[in-house]
């Protein structure tokens, strides 16, 4: 059977026909669809993990103890999991083990645009690259099989392009691959020093193992057509080097992308007279080729920044202008981020946006959108989870630099739960008198609404315990008088809360808590509610436009509000003076 598939549908796929059992990640654009297809398969395991670290490590329990299994995450989580990555490449595997990195270039979803190809030679593990959704699915049962043949977790790397466009794919039935004997090894799964010195050894032997494999698999092919000029390229980049170039080019498609055919490369090299490396970001096989002695054409013409397309690599290669497309007069406006209406955010960035001393270490998540014109609260955002962490080390250098500024550290519910635990035990361990505040919305919200351990649902539907945000601060050591729990809705309380906690010379911890505006079930709780003006009353002196809610508009001297977009959660209300705005629908 046939069907039409996005590549981490297809992933899914064949991760299932491949007989993999478990699955465990976090959520991230653009790998997040993999698990949540995966789950809804009979006879297998899927979960969230609080973060990638520690899905990473349960897959690798899980092929420890003989089930094939998979963790997935977005180029960002791999540094996360990095740690257990490493040393599992030293380990191996019993049931076979694939990671699947799912890379962004051009920054779609991302704070950076790092190229993980570039872990599986640091960390010694092979790697493979789709190019299509049907490869998505073929190449992730052969993952496993090589896995399994060369006692090795393969990286299985994509991109954003290849995650999400669809193709179609060739279905096939599943494997029955059973879950292999446990057999306790310590010199094998115990990589204290003295194992782990031999362990060394059997990787680079490995290594070698697996290059001959790459010279030899189907992965990698060979495309003859014009040989006037050959191409070495892979994932999404072949799709557009096939568009621009056709037959009018030799091909060298590569799918095992480490350890690389050198054999394959050095053969095609030498039947075509001008070579191109084409491929995004860094020059991984470019430099890999030059170290051959090979001569080549790549990022000296080809952009490492952003994301290719086939116009990109018509004007490097041919310097021939894109084709002609159809255009209109009309342009669509830009449309930047912003948070939505009603979201249960707005409130307390505008309670902080108050104080024009407040330094706002902000986090990865929707309330990142906090930073946006007219409510501008939000400083610095790092990672997950640094938010607290890296509010501790403002504040530290703010007072070494005699600043009086107060700092407020904002993340949400999944990210206090992945990494800013630890975070808030060392403001409680070294005493930093920073403010947190955790929003928590009973969602993963930015990746579009995954459980996490605070919604008292798994990945599979089933009932779980409410992981409760308060109780875990507590037992921190924030003491009971520096917490306050909101209803951020409740604008008069949440100012409080946030004045409570600007006065405080200790860590204090403000939790917020109200559901996402967007949960299915809440959009239809509040199907009826709006706010409007009533512009009898209106002093039109934009206040409420202040929120920054999209909801509200001032066109031709008049506030209006958007009632297709409003769900009534009424801080534009409370925001006036006048008593201009009502809530109707109740």
């Amino acid at each position: 059977m046939k069907v039409i598939m996005t590549g981490n549908e297809a992933m899914a796929r064949g991760a299932y026909e491949a007989g993999c059992k478990v699955a465990s990640a976090y959520p991230g654009t653009p790998s997040t669809e993999i698990l949540e297809n995966f789950a809804t398969y009979e006879g297998v395991y899927a979960e969230w993990a609080p973060n990638e670290k520690v899905a990473f490590e349960v897959a690798s329990g899980a092929s420890i103890g003989g089930a094939r299994s998979l963790t997935t995450m977005k180029h960002v989580g791999l540094n996360v999991a990095a740690d257990p990555m490493f040393t599992m490449a030293y380990e191996g595997v019993n049931g076979g083990f694939v990671v699947v990195s799912a890379d962004d270039p051009g920054m779609h979803s991302s704070q950076n645009e790092q190229d993980n190809r570039l872990y599986a030679p640091h960390a010694k593990v092979a790697m493979i690259e789709p190019s299509d959704s049907q490869e998505c699915k073929d190449f992730i049962k052969a993952a496993f099989e090589i896995s399994e043949k060369f006692d090795t977790l393969v990286l299985f790397r994509s991109t954003t392009r290849i995650s999400h466009s669809k193709g179609i794919v060739e279905l096939a039935d599943k494997e029955n691959i059973e879950v292999k004997p446990y057999k306790k090894d310590v010199q094998k799964y115990i990589m204290i020093p003295a194992h782990s010195k031999k362990k060394h050894y059997e990787v680079e032997e490995r290594l070698e193992a697996l290059r001959e494999y790459s010279n030899n698999s189907t992965l990698n092919r060979i495309e003859w057509g014009n040989k006037s000029i050959g191409i070495i390229t892979s994932g999404i980049s072949y799709a557009y080097a096939r568009e621009v170039f056709g037959d009018n080019a030799s091909y060298l498609k590569i799918g095992m992308s480490f350890p690389l055919p050198n054999k394959m490369i050095k053969e095609f090299a030498e039947h075509v007279e001008a070579l191109y490396i084409i491929e995004e970001n860094e020059p991984y096989l470019e430099n890999a080729v030059k170290v051959m002695g090979i001569s080549c054409i790549g990022k000296d013409k080809i952009p490492v920044c952003g994301e290719l397309n086939p116009d990109i690599i018509r004007k490097a290669l041919l310097n021939e202008e894109s084709k002609p497309y159809y255009e209109t007069d009309i342009k669509a406006p830009a449309r930047p981020p912003v948070l939505c209406p009603g979201c249960p955010h707005r409130p307390l960035f505008h309670a902080i946006s108050k104080y024009k001393d407040v330094i706002a270490t902000s986090d990865i998540g929707c309330y990142t959108l906090g930073m946006v014109p007219p409510l501008n609260v939000a400083d610095t955002v790092i990672c997950m989870g640094a938010s607290i962490s890296g509010g501790i080390g403002m504040q530290k250098a703010s007072m070494m630099g005699n600043r009086e500024s107060k700092i407020f550290a904002i993340l949400g519910d999944s990210t206090f739960f992945h990494s800013g635990i630890t975070g808030l035990i060392n403001s409680v361990y070294n005493n930093s008198p920073i403010v947190t505040c955790i929003l928590d919305n009973r969602i993963t919200g930015m990746t579009g609404h995954q459980e996490n351990p605070g919604t008292g649902r798994t990945l599979q539907k089933k009932p779980a315990p409410f992981i409760d945000i308060e109780s875990i601060v507590l037992s921190i050591g924030i003491k009971k008088e520096n917490i306050r729990v909101v209803d951020p809705y409740k604008l008069k309380e949440t100012e409080e809360a946030v004045k409570d906690a600007y006065n405080s010379t200790e860590p204090f911890v403000i939790i917020t808590k109200q559901p996402c505006a967007l949960i299915k079930d809440v959009v239809k709780a509040r199907a009826k509610l709006k706010c409007v003006v009533d512009p009898n009353k209106c002093k039109r002196c934009k206040a409420c436009l202040r929120t920054g809610c999209p909801a509200l508009t001032f066109k031709n001297g008049v506030v209006s509000i958007d009632r297709n977009m409003c769900n009534g959660c009424e801080l534009c209300k409370q925001v006036c003076k006048f008593n201009a705005i009502e809530k109707v629908g109740e």
